[in-house]
C-alpha cells in the first residue's frame, strides 16, 4: 500500500529556507519547530528538494554527489552542544542577510566545521568513534570516493575534475594518494557523518509524530561530481572524460531556446548489463533518508533529450533517444514502487503518462498550469479533473509563487478562470458533503493564494502539497528558481523569517485541512 493512498496534505520547504542566525537554514531548532508546526496543522507530509552538496550556482539539481549530504545544513549549534565547537566562535558570527549569501555562508560554515573537526579529534569518546565507524562501514561504498573527490577539488581551487593533473583525473591512480591526504580526507568523512547523524535524528523526530518526508531524486547527476569521476563507465564520455552530448529539454514554457542542463547522459546499455546496480543502490540510499521519493524528470527513463555539448545557447539541435523503460523498473524491488512519485510534467507527455500509469506510480498536477495555456493543459491540470493517484501542487520550486503568478504572469483570462473554478468547486463541495461553507474568523480567504490552496484541497488528488511561500502569501521575491535564466544570483536563496509560522496560520491551515477531509 502506498503512503499516498489516502487523502492527506503537506508543505514543500527546502531546509535551506529555514530562518536562523548563520545565514542559511540548517537541521537545528528551526527544523524541529517546523515539524511541530506541521503536526499542529495536522499535516502528513514535508516535501524537500535534493539534499546533496551543491556546486556552481548552488542548484540542488547539480550536486557534487548523488549520495552525499549538503554540509551547509549541519547544525552548528548541535556541534557546540556536543562540545566540539566553542560557543564564542558562533557568537562572533557575522550579520548575515535574510536571503542566503552563499559566498559568505560557505566561508563561515567551512571555518566552523574545520574547528569542530579539531574539537572532535580532541574530545571524542569511544562511543563517538564507534558511531562514526558504524556509519562509515555502511556508507563506505560512496563516502570514501566523495571524500577523496572533495579533497582533490579543494587542492585545486574547486576546479572541475577534468582540469586536475592527469594522475588525479584518473580515479584508479588517485586512490593510491589517499594515505598522503588522510587528514583532510577524514575531515570530509566526518562532515558527512555529522550530516547523516543530524538528518537521521530529524527524520526520526518527524516519523515519530506521523510526519512523512517526501524527498527529491534528480534523474541526472552533474558532470563535476564524485560519481562521474569515480565511475566513468556509467556515463557517455570521451577519452578526456568530457561529455560529447549533454542533457536538456527543447524550447518550452520556461524558455524559448530550451534549457541546456549540461549533465552527461547515461550509458544505459552498460547499466542494464549490471542489473542497474548503481541505480538500485541510489534509490535505496534515497529511501533511507526519506519516506517517499519524487524522481525529478521521470520522463528521462522513457526518453531523454541530448544536446551537442558545443551548443551553449540553444537546445534546438538536440534529439530524443529511448531510455531504459521497463528494463529498469523490472529490477526495482516491489516494495520500493509504492514509495515513488513520478514527475511527469512537460510537453507531449501522452506516452510517458500512460507508462507511468501502467507502472502504478502517482504523477504530478500543477494548478498554475490549469488556468491558462492550451485546452490540453486545462484538461490535464484542472482541479475538478484530477484523479486520486496524483500529487497536487499550487506550484513547485520551478514556478513563480502563486501571488507572483497571479499578479505578474497570469493574464486576465487566467485569473478569471481560476476565480470561476474556485467558486464552482466551493459550491460543489458544500453540496456533495452537506456542510456549511468554510469560514475562519479574521482570515481573508478570498485572496489569490488561499483560493489556489483551497482548489488543491478540494481536488480529487489524494495528496496535496503547498509551498510554504504560498501559505505565507509571498510575492515573486520568494521564488526559488527561474529555469532557463542565465542569471543564477537569485536562485535558491529565499528564507522565511522568525515569527512567520504563527499560531493563527497553523490553526487556519489545520481547520482548512480538516474541512477538506485531509487531516491526520
Amino acid at each position: 500500500m502506498s503512503l499516498l493512498d489516502r487523502r492527506a496534505s503537506g508543505i514543500l520547504l527546502h531546509p535551506t529556507s529555514f530562518p536562523g542566525r548563520y545565514g542559511i537554514g540548517d537541521l537545528g531548532k528551526c527544523a524541529y519547530d517546523f515539524i511541530d508546526f506541521l503536526v499542529g496543522a495536522r499535516q502528513r507530509y514535508w516535501q524537500i528538494l535534493p539534499l546533496g552538496p551543491t556546486g556552481y550556482g548552488e542548484s540542488p539539481y547539480q550536486c557534487l554527489s548523488a549520495f552525499a549530504g549538503n554540509t551547509l545544513l549541519i547544525s552548528l549549534d548541535d556541534l557546540a552542544e556536543r562540545g566540539w565547537l566553542d560557543r564564542t566562535a558562533l557568537d562572533a558570527a557575522p550579520e548575515f542577510p535574510q536571503r542566503v549569501d552563499y559566498g559568505a555562508v560557505i566561508a563561515f560554515h567551512n571555518e566552523m566545521l574545520e574547528i569542530a573537526y579539531q574539537g572532535y579529534l580532541a574530545k571524542r569518546t569511544p562511543e563517538d568513534q564507534e558511531a562514526f565507524a558504524v556509519w562509515l562501514r555502511k556508507s563506505a561504498y560512496w563516502a570514501q570516493d566523495f571524500a577523496l573527490f572533495m579533497t582533490f577539488k579543494e587542492a585545486h581551487a574547486l576546479s572541475e575534475w577534468t582540469r586536475w593533473p592527469k594522475d588525479e583525473r584518473d580515479y584508479t591512480r588517485a586512490v593510491t594518494k589517499r594515505d598522503a591526504l588522510r587528514e583532510r580526507y577524514e575531515e570530509h568523512l566526518f562532515r558527512q557523518w555529522m550530516f547523516y547523524t543530524q538528518w537521521g535524528a530529524l527524520k526520526q523526530y518527524a516519523n515519530e509524530r506521523n510526519i512523512e518526508i517526501i524527498g527529491d531524486l534528480p534523474i541526472f547527476v552533474a558532470h563535476d561530481s564524485s560519481d562521474v569521476w569515480s565511475k566513468r563507465e556509467l556515463f557517455f564520455l570521451d577519452g578526456a572524460g568530457m561529455p560529447p552530448v549533454v542533457t536538456g529539454v527543447p524550447p518550452d514554457y520556461f524558455s524559448q531556446d530550451g534549457q541546456r542542463w549540461g549533465h552527461p547522459v547515461y550509458t544505459w546499455a552498460y547499466h542494464q548489463k549490471t542489473g542497474f546496480a548503481w541505480w538500485l543502490s541510489r534509490i535505496r540510499a534515497a529511501l533511507e533518508l526519506v519516506d517517499v521519493v519524487r524522481i525529478d524528470h521521470f520522463r528521462g527513463f522513457w526518453d531523454y533529450f541530448e544536446v551537442p555539448a558545443t551548443d551553449l545557447l540553444t537546445t534546438k539541435n538536440g534529439r530524443w533517444l529511448d531510455g531504459p523503460r521497463d528494463a529498469l523498473f523490472n529490477a526495482v524491488a516491489g516494495d520500493v514502487m509504492p514509495r515513488i512519485i513520478a514527475e511527469d510534467l512537460g510537453d507531449n507527455m501522452g506516452a510517458v503518462i500512460a507508462w507511468r500509469e501502467r507502472l502504478g506510480l502517482p504523477g504530478m498536477k500543477i494548478l498554475q498550469f490549469a488556468f491558462g495555456g492550451s485546452a490540453d493543459e486545462q484538461r490535464l491540470f484542472g482541479p475538478d479533473r484530477i484523479e486520486p493517484n496524483a500529487v497536487v501542487y499550487t506550484g513547485t520550486h520551478d514556478n513563480n509563487t502563486t501571488l507572483g503568478w497571479y499578479k505578474g504572469d497570469a493574464d486576465d483570462r487566467s485569473r478569471a478562470n481560476m476565480n470561476a473554478s474556485f467558486e464552482r468547486l466551493c459550491e460543489q463541495w458544500v453540496q456533495q458533503h452537506d456542510t456549511p461553507a468554510f469560514e475562519f474568523a479574521g482570515a481573508d480567504l478570498e485572496t489569490p493564494t488561499w483560493k489556489m490552496i483551497r482548489l488543491g484541497m478540494m481536488s480529487g488528488g489524494n495528496t496535496v502539497v503547498t509551498p510554504l511561500q504560498d501559505l505565507l502569501a509571498v510575492d515573486a521575491s520568494g521564488r526559488m528558481n527561474r529555469p532557463g535564466d542565465p542569471d543564477l544570483s537569485q536562485n535558491w536563496r529565499w528564507r522565511y523569517t522568525d515569527g512567520d509560522l504563527t499560531d493563527g496560520l497553523r490553526d487556519l491551515y489545520r481547520k482548512l485541512t480538516e474541512y477538506h477531509l485531509r487531516a491526520e
